[in-house]
C-alpha cells in the first residue's frame, strides 16, 4: 500500500537524515481537520539585556567609529582555505581592516610606556624643587581665577572618571550575573533538544492515529448513505417533482372546495327563489287591499279624489324587481363534481409522494454490498498503518542522538565550575581595578572638598589652614597613585579592547547579520571538490543548493527537517503519496455503483382521469355574469319604507273615515313586509352574490390549470423514468468525492506534517544562538566591551586630572615661603641676583 510506504519513508527520513547530516525541523501548516499538538520549548527565542542595553549601544557606536570597515569576507575565506592565505602578501588588507583598532592600541601602548617614564621624571623633577616641587607660590593677579578654573575643570574631569568607573562596576556585575545564568541557559537548551528527540516519535504516532479519526468519519458517512446519497438524489429531483405534486394536491383540495361552493350556491339559489315567490305574494295582497280601499265612496269627494288618484298611480310599484326563476339550477355541475369526488385524488397524490420519498431507502438497500467492500478496504489500510509502529521502533532510531547530547552536556557541566571559578577571579580583579580608580577619584574629590571649603582667601600661602593643606595633600596623593597604576590599567584596557572589539566585529555582528553563514556557504570553500558543502555532507550531492544560511533561517522559523534539509532530493514525498493510488479501489467502487430507481409513479391513470373529469365538469362554463347581474338587483321596484311613509303622509291629509284608516293600516303592513321579508331577502342575495364570486374565482381558468398540471406531471414523470440515471451518477460521484476527500485531506496533511511540522528544528537554531549570540556575545563580550570602555575612559581622563590636580594643589597647600611686598605700593621688591629678577624669601613679612 502506498500509505504504508509513505510512513516507512518518514521513518527512513528520520534515520538517514540524522545519521548523515545536521539536525533540522519544519514549521507546521495549519489544516482545518488535523493539527499536530504544539511543542513548547523553554529557551526564549531572543535575549534582552534590559536597561543596560543603552550602554551596550554606546559601546557599539564607539566600535563602529573606530572600526567602520566592512566585514573582511575575502580575508576570512583565505584563512579558512589556509593555503591561499599568506600573511606576507595579505598583511596590507589585514592592517587596512584593523587600522582603527591598531591606532587605538598603539595609543594605549604609548600611554603604558610613557606614563611610568613621565611619572618617574616628574618625581625626580619635584625632588629637585622643580615642576612645582618648590614650596613657594608666586603671587599673580589672576590667581583667584586660575584657582577656580582649575577646581571646576578637575571636578568635571572627576565626574567623567566617575561615570567610567560606574560603567566598569555595572559591566563587572552584569558579567558575573550572566555567568551564573549560564548553567540555567545550558539546562533549558539541553531539555529542548531532548524534547525535540522525544516528541518526534509521538508526533509520528499522532499522525498515524489520525487515520482512525478519518476512517471513523468515513464509516459514519457510509452508514448514513441513505441520508447523504439518497437524500442527495431526492433533493435533485425535488424541484421537478414536488411542485407538481403540490399542484395536484391543491387541485384535490380545490375539487372539494368547489363542491362545497356549488352546494352552497345551489341551496341559496333555491331559498332565494322561494323567498321572492313569498314576497310577490305579500306585495300582491297589499296591492289588492289598497285597490279595494281606493274604491271607497269617499274617493269621489272632490277634495279626496286627487289624493286617491295619486295613490292609485303608484300601486304598480309594489312589485318584485327580480326574476330569480329564470336562473337555472346547478344540479348538473354539482352531480359532475360529486362523480369526480368518487375518486380520492388526495390519496393518489400521497401514494405518489410516498413513492418519491422512498428513493433514499432504495439507495440504502441497493448499496449495502458496496458499503461493505469500501469498509473492508479502509480497514485493510488502517491495519497496515497500525503495524508501522510495531514493526519499527522509532525511539531506538532516535536514541543514537542522545549519547552525543549527553556527552556534550557532561563536558559542559564539567567545565562550568572551572568557568565560574575563573570568573570569580576575574570579578575580584575587576573590583580591584575599579577600586583603584575609585581610590584615585576619591582622593581628588576629597582634595576638592577640603580645598574649596578650607580655603581662606585672606590667609597668605604660608598661613593656609590645615583643611586646605589637607586638600592639597589629597590631590597630590591622587596624582601619585595615578602615576603608579594608570599604566597597568591601560594595559588591561588595551588587551580587553583588542580582544573584545575584534570578537564583536568579527564574530558577533557577522553572526547576527548572517555574514558568517554566507562565508561558509561560499562554493568550494570547505571542500575543494564540493560546490555546496552541506548538501555534499547530507546527500553526497554537492550541486544541490543547500546552504548553512538557509538551514539556520528555516530552523529559526521552526520549519521541519524535510523542508529545511531539502530531503525531497533523497525522498520525494509527492511521488510516494500519490492519492490516486490510495483511493483507486474506493473510486472504482463508486464508479461501478449501479442504483436502479424505477416504479416511481407520481400519479396513476385514475388520478389523471380524475383531473380531466373535473376539468369537464362544466363548473367553468356557468354564466356567472347573468347570476351576478340578477342577484345585484334590489328585491323590489320601490323602497317599501319610503312608499309606506308617503302612503301614510297622504292618508293623514284625508278626513277621518274608513279610507284613512285602511290606508294607514296598509302602510303599516308594507313596513312589516319590508322588515320580515325584504331585509332577509337582501341578506340572502348578498350571501349568494359572494358565493357565486367565490365559485367563479375557483373555476376561473380551470381547464388551463388542469392542462398545465398534466403537462408538468408528464414532464416530471419522464424525467424520473428516463433521466434519473444521470442524477444518480452525478450524486454518486459527489458522494464518492466527499468520502475520498476525507482521505485526500488526511494524506495532504500527512505530506505537510512530514515536510513542515515533524521534527521541527527550532531547538537546534536556539542552541546555536545560545552558544554564540547569547553566551559569547551577550553574556561575555558585551559586558567586557563595556568594562574596557568605562575603565579606558576613566584612565584616559586621569591624564588631564593629574595635571589640574598638580596645578590646584599649589593653591591649597601651605607654602614654606611667600612673596615680600614694599611698604606702600604693594609692589614686589626686586633684587638683581646673578643677572635675573628674584624675590626675598623669609617668614611672612608684608608692608602694611
Amino acid at each position: 500500500m502506498a500509505l504504508t510506504l509513505g510512513f516507512l519513508l518518514l521513518l527512513g527520513l528520520c534515520w538517514n537524515t540524522f545519521s548523515e547530516g545536521p539536525l533540522s525541523t519544519t514549521r507546521g501548516s495549519d489544516v482545518p481537520e488535523f493539527e499536530l499538538p504544539a511543542t513548547n520549548y523553554e529557551t526564549k527565542d531572543s535575549y534582552k539585556p534590559g536597561s543596560i542595553d543603552v550602554l551596550f549601544q554606546i559601546v557599539h557606536t564607539f566600535l563602529h567609529v573606530v572600526q567602520p570597515n566592512a566585514f573582511p569576507e575575502d580575508i576570512l575565506r583565505k584563512i579558512i582555505q589556509q593555503k591561499k592565505f599568506d600573511l606576507s602578501t595579505d598583511y596590507e588588507k589585514v592592517i587596512r581592516y584593523e587600522i582603527g583598532i591598531i591606532i587605538c592600541a598603539v595609543l594605549g601602548l604609548l600611554f603604558v610606556i610613557l606614563m611610568p617614564l613621565v611619572g618617574f621624571c616628574f618625581g625626580l623633577c619635584r625632588c629637585c624643587n622643580k615642576c612645582g616641587g618648590e614650596m613657594h607660590q608666586r603671587q599673580k593677579k589672576n590667581g583667584t581665577f586660575l584657582r577656580k578654573c582649575f577646581a571646576v575643570s578637575l571636578l568635571v574631569i572627576c565626574i567623567f572618571i566617575s561615570i567610567g568607573i560606574i560603567c566598569g562596576f555595572v559591566a563587572n556585575h552584569h558579567l558575573r550575573i550572566q555567568v551564573e545564568q549560564t548553567r540555567k541557559l545550558a539546562d533549558s537548551n539541553f531539555r529542548d533538544l531532548r524534547t525535540l528527540l522525544n516528541e518526534t516519535p509521538s508526533q509520528i504516532s499522532y499522525v498515524l492515529d489520525q487515520y482512525t479519526t478519518t476512517k471513523e468519519k468515513a464509516f459514519s458517512d457510509l452508514d448514513n448513505i441513505k441520508s447523504l446519497l439518497g437524500s442527495g438524489i431526492h433533493e435533485q429531483l425535488r424541484p421537478k417533482v414536488i411542485p407538481v405534486l403540490d399542484d395536484i394536491k391543491t387541485m384535490a383540495e380545490a375539487i372539494k372546495e368547489t363542491k362545497e361552493a356549488l352546494l352552497t350556491v345551489n341551496n341559496t339559489l333555491e331559498n332565494l327563489k322561494q323567498s321572492t315567490t313569498q314576497l310577490n305574494s305579500s306585495l300582491g295582497d297589499i296591492k289588492m287591499n289598497l285597490e279595494q280601499s281606493l274604491n271607497d265612496p269617499q274617493c269621489s269627494v272632490p277634495s279626496v279624489t286627487a289624493a286617491c288618484n295619486d295613490i292609485r298611480m303608484t300601486l304598480n310599484q309594489l312589485d318584485d324587481n327580480t326574476n330569480m326563476h329564470q336562473l337555472p339550477s346547478l344540479h348538473n355541475q354539482l352531480d359532475n363534481v360529486n362523480d369526480v369526488l368518487q375518486t380520492d385524488l388526495s390519496s393518489l397524490v400521497q401514494k405518489g409522494n410516498k413513492s418519491f420519498n422512498d428513493i433514499p431507502e432504495m439507495v440504502q438497500n441497493q448499496t449495502t454490498d458496496m458499503v461493505s467492500d469500501i469498509k473492508s478496504t479502509l480497514n485493510s489500510i488502517g491495519s497496515d498503518i497500525k503495524n508501522i509502529n510495531e514493526q519499527i521502533s522509532i525511539q531506538d532510531n532516535l536514541s543514537i542522538f542522545m549519547d552525543p547530547i549527553n556527552s556534550i552536556e557532561t563536558y559542559i557541566y564539567q567545565k562550568l565550575p572551572t568557568l565560574e571559578e575563573y570568573d570569580s577571579y576575574r570579578w575580584l580583579a575587576s573590583l580591584v581595578i575599579c577600586g583603584l580608580l575609585t581610590l584615585i577619584v576619591i582622593f581628588y574629590y576629597l582634595g576638592l572638598l577640603c580645598g574649596v571649603f578650607g580655603y581662606d582667601r585672606h590667609a597668605t600661602p604660608t598661613r593656609r589652614g590645615c583643611i586646605s593643606n589637607t586638600g592639597g595633600i589629597f590631590l597630590m596623593a591622587g596624582v601619585g597613585v595615578s602615576f603608579l597604576f594608570c599604566w597597568i590599567l591601560m594595559t588591561i584596557v588595551v588587551l580587553t579592547f583588542v580582544v573584545g572589539g575584534n570578537v564583536e566585529k568579527l564574530v558577533c555582528e557577522p553572526y547576527q547579520n548572517k555574514k558568517l553563514f554566507q562565508i561558509l556557504d561560499t562554493p568550494y570553500l570547505l571542500n575543494e571538490n564540493w560546490k555546496y558543502y552541506l548538501s555534499g555532507m547530507v546527500f553526497n550531492k554537492p550541486d544541490i543548493n543547500l546552504t548553512f544560511e538557509q538551514v539556520y533561517s528555516d530552523c529559526k522559523e521552526n520549519k521541519g527537517i524535510y523542508a529545511t534539509l531539502k530531503l525531497e532530493n533523497r525522498y520525494n514525498i509527492s511521488e510516494h503519496f500519490n492519492t490516486q493510488e490510495h483511493t483507486r479501489n474506493i473510486n472504482n467502487s463508486f464508479e461501478n455503483l449501479n442504483i436502479k430507481i424505477d416504479n416511481i409513479v407520481l400519479l396513476d391513470a385514475a388520478g389523471r382521469k380524475n383531473l380531466r373529469d373535473f376539468s369537464a365538469s362544466g363548473v367553468d362554463q356557468i354564466d356567472y355574469d347573468a347570476y351576478l347581474a340578477e342577484i345585484a338587483k334590489p328585491p323590489t321596484k320601490v323602497n317599501l319604507l319610503s312608499f309606506a311613509d308617503e302612503l301614510e303622509r297622504k292618508a293623514s291629509q284625508l278626513p277621518p273615515g274608513s279610507l284613512k284608516q285602511s290606508l294607514t293600516s296598509n302602510a303599516q303592513t308594507i313596513r312589516t313586509v319590508y322588515h320580515d321579508q325584504v331585509m332577509p331577502l337582501r341578506q340572502l342575495m348578498g350571501s349568494l352574490y359572494r358565493s357565486i364570486q367565490n365559485l367563479q374565482h375557483k373555476s376561473n381558468g380551470l381547464g388551463v390549470k388542469v392542462v398545465n398540471i398534466i403537462s408538468s406531471l408528464d414532464s416530471a414523470q419522464d424525467f424520473i423514468t428516463n433521466r434519473i440515471s444521470s442524477v444518480i451518477v452525478q450524486e454518486s460521484k459527489k458522494y464518492g468525492n466527499m468520502i475520498l476527500g476525507y482521505f485526500e485531506r488526511y494524506l495532504q496533511w500527512v505530506k505537510i506534517s512530514i515536510s513542515e511540522q515533524i521534527a521541527a528544528c527550532k531547538p537546534v537554531a536556539t542552541a546555536l544562538d545560545s552558544a554564540v549570540d547569547v553566551f559569547l556575545c551577550s553574556y561575555i563580550i558585551e559586558p567586557m566591551n563595556l568594562f574596557w570602555f568605562g575603565i579606558g575612559k576613566a584612565t584616559i581622563f586621569l591624564l588631564p586630572a593629574l595635571i589640574f590636580a598638580v596645578k590646584l594643589a599649589k593653591y591649597y597647600r601651605r607654602m614654606d615661603s611667600e612673596d615680600v611686598y614694599d611698604d606702600v605700593e604693594t609692589v614686589p621688591m626686586k633684587n638683581m641676583q646673578k643677572g635675573h629678577i628674584g624675590f626675598h624669601r623669609h617668614q611672612t613679612t608684608q608692608a602694611l
